[in-house]
C-alpha cells in the first residue's frame, strides 16, 4: 500500500474534530472491519449522507463534540427540509483499518455526500479531484486566513472545519508544584522536568499514544518557519527541493529518541495505544503528569474535562517557547456526490456564523469564523493566549507538497518501533524526492 493511502485517526472534535476537538492528527491496520460501521437509517425522500467518526468507542458514551455537530445538522435539516443520515466508523484497535483508510475508500467510490476529513485525507482527496470547491459558499467569506491557507488544494477550498483544532500538552499542575517545577518552555527545560519526575518515582512522565507524538516534532521543526516572518519563502524552498524536510525534522526526532532512551516515554505501549484510551487513565489517576491532546479534550468529561487536580494546557516545547500545533480537519463534499446541491446547502448552514456560534458555545472551542469568539475555560488559557497572539505551528498545510501530519505520524511510529533517527530522516528524503518527481 502506498504510504499516502495509509492514514491515521485523530480523535478530535469534528475532531480535531482535534482533535477538540481536540486538538488530533494515523496508522495502518490491514483487516476489514465492517463491524465498526454504523448507519442511521432514514426514510426521508431528501437525504444527505454524511460520513464521520463516531468520536466514541462505546455507543452509550456521551459525546459532546458529536452533540455540538448534531445541533448544527438540525438547523440545516429544519431550514432545508432534508434529513442528514450519518454513517460512522471508529477503529477499535491498532489492527483495524483506520478512520482515514475507510474515508479514502468511501470518498473514492462516491459512497457518501459529506465527509468529515482529517488533514492528510483533505490533501490526498483534494489532489485527486475527489472534493468540490467550497469557496462559493457564503460561509467561506467569514473564514480565518489560517483556515483557508490550510485547506486550499490546487486553488480550491476543499474543506471547512467547525472548529480550529489546537493540540497542546495537558499538564498536572499539582504534580509540577509538588516537585517545584516551572512549566517548560524549551526542549531542554522539558527534558529536565522529565528527569526530576523520573528520579522521584514517576515511572513514565509522558503518557503517549500511537497518533500524537508528531506534535512534539512539528512544534520544533516549524517554530521558526511559521513565526520567523519568512513562511512563504521557506515553504517554496521545501517544495522546490532546495531545502530538505529532514533538516527541519531531525531535532524533533532526536528529542523523541532521547525521551525513549531515558524512559520518559514507553515506546512499546505508545505504539499500540489508542488516543486517550492508552494514556488517559494514568493521567487522571495522577500516575503520569503529562499527556498530549487536542483542545476539546479539556472540555469533555469522557476525556480530561473533569480531573481531580489543577490541569493546564500549554504549547509544546520549542526554541520559541511553548508552541500550539494546529492541524485542520474539515467537512468536504464529494466531487460526484449524489445529493450535491442539498449537501452544499446543508454545509452552508452548518458552517454559518449562526451555527458556528452554537457549536463553539457548546464545545468551548476556537471557531474557524473570524466573527465568532467564545471564552475558553481557565485550563486552556495558556494555550489560547499563544494562539490569540498568532503564535502557533500548522500541523497541516496544503501549500506544502509533502503532506505533513500523516507522514510525520507514520515515521514517528517507525521510531517507536525501533528505527533510528537517521533511518527516519532517510524516509523523509525519500518521500520528498517521490513528491517532487510527481
Amino acid at each position: 500500500m502506498n504510504r499516502k493511502s495509509k492514514r491515521y485517526f485523530i480523535r478530535a472534535a469534528a475532531v480535531c474534530l482535534t482533535c477538540t476537538t481536540v486538538f488530533a492528527s494515523a496508522a495502518c491496520g490491514n483487516k476489514e472491519n465492517s463491524r465498526n460501521l454504523l448507519t442511521e437509517k432514514e426514510d426521508a425522500k431528501r437525504v444527505v449522507n454524511m460520513f464521520s467518526s463516531m468520536e466514541k468507542t462505546e455507543a452509550n458514551t456521551v459525546n459532546t463534540a458529536r452533540s455540538a455537530t448534531d445541533k448544527t445538522v438540525i438547523m440545516a435539516e429544519k431550514e432545508l427540509g432534508i434529513k442528514v443520515s450519518y454513517v460512522t466508523y471508529t477503529a477499535e484497535d491498532y489492527q483495524d483499518k483506520t478512520y482515514d483508510d475507510v474515508t479514502l475508500d468511501r470518498a473514492r467510490n462516491n459512497m457518501d455526500d459529506i465527509y468529515l476529513l482529517n488533514p492528510d485525507t483533505i490533501q490526498v482527496l483534494g489532489e485527486e479531484g475527489k472534493l468540490m470547491d467550497l469557496s462559493g459558499l457564503s460561509c467561506a467569506d467569514n473564514l480565518r486566513d489560517v483556515v483557508k491557507a490550510a485547506n486550499v488544494v490546487n486553488g480550491k477550498l476543499v474543506a471547512i472545519p467547525q472548529e480550529v483544532v489546537a493540540y497542546g500538552l495537558f499538564i498536572n499542575k499539582d504534580m509540577f508544584d509538588r516537585y517545584g517545577l516551572e512549566l517548560p518552555e524549551t526542549p531542554e527545560e522539558f527534558l529536565e522536568c522529565c528527569r526530576v519526575f523520573k528520579e522521584n518515582g514517576i515511572e513514565t512522565p509522558v503518557g503517549a499514544n500511537r497518533w500524537w507524538l508528531e506534535t512534539f516534532v512539528l512544534a520544533q521543526a516549524y517554530a521558526d518557519l511559521y513565526n520567523g516572518g519568512n513562511t512563504e519563502a521557506e515553504i517554496e524552498a521545501l517544495n522546490s527541493g532546495e531545502s530538505k524536510y529532514s533538516d527541519y525534522m531531525r531535532p524533533g526526532f532526536e528529542f523523541l529518541q532521547e525521551m525513549i532512551d531515558k524512559g520518559y516515554i514507553d515506546a512499546g505501549k505508545a505504539y499500540v495505544s489508542e488516543a486517550i484510551e492508552g494514556e488517559g487513565p494514568d493521567f487522571l489517576a495522577q500516575k503520569t503528569p503529562i499527556v498530549m491532546a487536542y483542545w476539546g479534550a479539556a472540555n469533555t468529561d469522557t476525556a480530561y474535562g473533569n480531573p481531580d487536580f489543577e490541569m493546564l494546557v500549554i504549547g509544546f516545547p520549542s526554541n520559541r517557547g511553548r508552541m500550539p500545533v494546529m492541524p485542520m480537519t474539515g467537512f468536504g463534499v464529494g466531487a460526484e456526490a449524489e445529493h450535491a446541491e442539498d449537501a452544499l446547502a446543508a454545509l452552508d448552514i452548518m458552517l454559518s456564523d449562526e451555527a458556528l456560534q452554537v457549536y463553539a458555545e457548546t464545545n468551548k472551542v476556537i471557531s474557524p469564523s473570524k466573527n465568532v469568539e467564545v471564552e475558553c475555560i481557565p485550563a486552556l488559557k495558556p494555550l489560547n493566549d499563544r494562539i490569540q497572539s498568532n503564535v502557533y505551528v500548522l500541523g497541516a498545510n496544503a501549500n506544502m507538497k509533502l503532506e505533513q501530519w500523516g507522514n510525520t505520524c507514520l515515521i514517528v511510529r517507525e521510531l517507536l518501533n525501533g528505527a533510528t533517527v537517521d533511518e527516519c530522516m532517510a524516509e523523509f528524503d525519500r518521500l520528498q524526492e517521490e513528491t517532487l518527481a510527481q
